[in-house]
């Protein structure tokens, strides 16, 4: 959807439901937002674990027979977009292993920057792997270990791990959610009854009836069984590194991340974007939907009036057949409509969560003066983004982030706007409201907090390759 980060995935678990299945395509149904090529879940009768995973939205990949062969009171689910690996069924998950240890599947939020000196360590040791995601390296890991227990396998594999990580992962008679000392990728914890929910956010526990308990920590291990659940602290401390953007934009707004409500924090973004650059107008249009609680923020703050100046078609699906004649700016006009009767004549603040390449930003400008605006000021609820990340999120390189290569007055002049005004790296951590050491903004500074191994930097090098390519009109 236009020119985005792409949300990086969506994982939900739930232990002693008698509906488990049925609850986990809800809570996936409301983390459809964290991926969109594909959804499974896998659910166990206390006998067997069974899974079902397929391309495509959660909507278009279950049905009652789908469900109904998936009996159980314990269950995983998972909504992936590809951060590492193809887009294809066998990346899909969450992934099934039989093993020493018994059956297990497991469903990933993160990236492993290690993954790939593990699966090479494994290779040559005669693994033999059926995916190209990162996350079937833990699997591996967890088949080979000789430790006597599912929870000493689990801790010993993860151990291994660096970078991203929030798991879930289900035996046939266990929930187990672990998240990495860095705590990068939220993971909440919550009670549906005397059911137990691990979930990507708590929009999926409000959809469920289920009410919010508590985050799982960094480097916790949680397991529920029978007996409820138990709290391990298997892994050495970290630094805190939550990933800033999920409040910029990963997460629903009706969710709370990182202990903080999403709406919330948006609004903050809107009212110190509105102190740190204000603009003389008549009305501010925000981009729907990611840049209206940053919108209102500012229209509060500088007293100017919000109006829904651009409507978004909800109903675009993943494709769409174009005509064979040319129409101008046909690709975003599809998703997006001027309201003329709102831009016509006025000078109009754009406000959006950020801007990666700039193409888009710069249609939806031409697209407003055209429908009248006399005045187009864009507003960024963020600061520049100059990085990639390498920690759950697909963006592209370097080379391909326009304000990694330009300055703000070619940006300002790239998308034909009268001004173009940033969110501070201060502003932003002002908004979130905790100290700015508890954050990863790798993607603002281009500092890293996880080091990455010896045979991950030449992918690093070409990704934070410094040259300048000229932005092509």
């Amino acid at each position: 959807m236009l020119d985005k980060f792409k949300d990086e995935c969506g994982v939900f678990g739930i232990f002693g439901h008698p509906e488990a299945a049925n609850m986990t395509y809800l809570g996936l149904y409301a983390l459809q937002h964290r991926g969109q090529e594909s959804a499974g879940i896998a659910a166990s009768d206390g006998q067997q674990v069974r899974v079902s995973r397929a391309m495509g939205y959660v909507a278009d990949t279950f049905d009652g027979d789908t469900l109904s062969a998936l009996p159980g009171e314990i269950a995983i689910g998972h909504v992936r977009y590809s951060t590492a690996g193809e887009s294809r069924l066998s990346n899909a998950q969450p992934i099934l292993i039989d093993c020493a240890h018994g059956q297990i599947a497991i469903g990933h939020n993160g990236n492993l920057v290690n993954a790939g000196e593990i699966r090479e360590d494994l290779v040559t040791q005669g693994s033999i792997f059926q995916s190209s995601t990162d996350t079937e390296v833990v699997l591996h890991l967890y088949a080979r270990s000789k430790a006597p227990t599912v929870q000493d396998a689990v801790v010993e594999s993860v151990a291994q791990l660096q970078g991203a990580f929030s798991l879930v992962l289900m035996t046939k008679d266990k929930l187990i959610a672990v998240r990495d000392p860095h705590g990068f990728r939220p993971l909440a914890f919550g009670r549906l009854g005397d059911a137990y929910v691990v979930c990507s956010e708590t929009c999926a526990m409000d959809l469920i009836g289920a009410t919010y308990v508590r985050d799982v920590e960094p480097g916790e291990l949680l397991v529920i069984d029978q007996n409820g659940p138990q709290s391990f602290k298997p892994f050495p401390p970290a630094p805190l590194a939550h990933c800033v953007f999920e409040h910029v934009y990963f997460a629903r707004p009706d969710s709370y991340v990182f202990g903080r409500s999403v709406n919330e924090v948006r609004t903050n973004l809107g009212r110190i974007l509105a102190l740190e650059q204000p603009a003389r107008a008549d009305v501010i249009v925000p981009l729907p939907d990611s840049g209206v609680c940053a919108a209102m923020g500012y229209a509060e703050e500088s007293d100017i009036p919000l109006r829904m100046g651009l409507i978004r078609n909800h109903y675009v699906g993943r494709t769409f057949i174009q005509p064979q004649s040319s129409i101008r700016h046909f690709g975003v006009k599809v998703k997006l409509n001027p309201v003329r009767s709102i831009l016509e004549g006025k000078r109009v603040v754009l406000v959006d969560d950020s801007i990666v390449r700039g193409t888009t930003s710069r249609k939806i400008v031409r697209m407003v003066r055209a429908a009248g605006a006399r005045e187009v000021h864009v507003r960024i609820s963020c600061p520049p983004t100059i990085s990639p990340c390498f920690y759950g999120v697909d963006t592209p390189r370097r080379s391909e982030l326009i304000a990694a290569t330009h300055t703000q007055e070619e940006i300002r002049d790239f998308l034909e706007a009268d001004s173009l005004g940033y969110l501070s790296l201060e502003g932003l951590m002002a908004a979130v409201g905790t100290g700015r050491q508890h954050y990863c903004s790798s993607c603002y500074t281009g500092i890293y907090p996880v080091v990455f191994p010896q045979d991950e930097r030449s992918y690093l090098q070409l990704a934070l390759k410094l040259d300048k390519e000229p932005v092509t009109r």
